[in-house]
């Protein structure tokens, strides 16, 4: 596969690299990616959708308007995932395979984290049945309280902005989010996702059994796949409340990314920590 300097870049597009190095910092786009000694790369695709920005910039569109024009792939299907999106990345993160309970012990991990030290997070969160949000409701409404914005997928009956707790949005079971978990923390000091598929199998156990659901699933702390997520959070909330879904691309918009460089190491240790519990559980 060929890729690029960011000067060759620079060149291809006609879009200046300190420009380039600006967006990717304010918007995390691109998405480049590294060597081992830490320098950018970009594939011929970012080459192409920075092309498309210029070409839209000159249309008249704001840089995040055409930003997000230019990369709406993780959406672009009317069963849109938010774990697709995020996988095609190179964020160093790999799939694992992990049963409900680990999944649990992650995203409250990632939860508390984000209560103990994340100033004005933008917070997500996908749970596939409303009853499985219910459970977690008073944690999320905590967050919420120290959020500049929370909003979480569900079943819902509808689509609603409740009085002190995070906006509930409504998914239809049959779209991919349907079948998908997240967990999303967006915050200039701070940044984690965690995202996952449910591998198919015997739909809605109860008891133990439930506990012992398989998700394919990665989680990061990369700030640029954690932002991706976000502006894909965000745009599957807009399509439910337009006017939201502009709040949230706005916040985004503007919100500095939590790191100038990825923790590639730290995410890698904790998922090898993470593989050993699990089959640890299982053994």
């Amino acid at each position: 596969m060929t890729d690029f300097a960011i000067k060759d870049v620079a060149e291809r597009t006609g879009i200046a690299a300190g420009t380039i190095r600006m967006w990717e910092q304010r918007y995390g786009f691109p998405a480049p990616g590294r060597t081992s000694s830490g320098y950018r790369r970009y594939s011929e695709g970012d080459v192409e959708a920075l092309r498309k920005v210029l070409a839209l910039r000159h249309r008249g569109l704001s840089v995040p308007a055409a930003i997000e024009r230019a990369q709406d792939t993780g959406t672009s299907s009317d069963h849109p995932s938010i774990y697709a999106a995020v996988a095609a990345l190179d964020h160093g993160a790999r799939p694992q395979v992990l049963r409900k309970s680990t999944l649990v012990a992650l995203s409250k991990a990632i939860e508390h984290e984000t209560l103990a030290h994340a100033a004005a997070p933008v917070v997500f969160g996908a749970f596939q049945r409303e009853r499985f949000y219910r459970h977690v409701e008073p944690r999320y409404r905590r967050l919420a309280l120290h959020a500049d914005a929370a909003a979480v997928f569900a079943d819902f009956p509808a689509t609603r902005r409740p009085t002190g707790g995070p906006v509930e949005i409504r998914i239809d079971p049959a779209d991919a989010l349907g079948n998908e978990w997240a967990v999303i923390v967006d915050a200039p000091g701070y940044s984690a996702c965690l995202l996952a598929w449910e591998q198919p199998g015997e739909s809605e156990p109860d008891g133990a059994r439930d506990r012992d659901r398989r998700f394919e699933a990665i989680w990061t702390l990369d700030p640029l796949a954690t932002r991706r997520a976000a502006q894909v959070a965000a745009r599957l909330a807009g399509r439910a409340d337009p006017a939201y879904g502009e709040h949230l691309a706005e916040l985004l918009a503007d919100r500095p990314l939590a790191f100038e460089e990825p923790v590639a190491a730290l995410t890698a240790l904790t998922n090898r920590m993470v593989a050993y519990l699990e089959a640890a559980a299982t053994a």
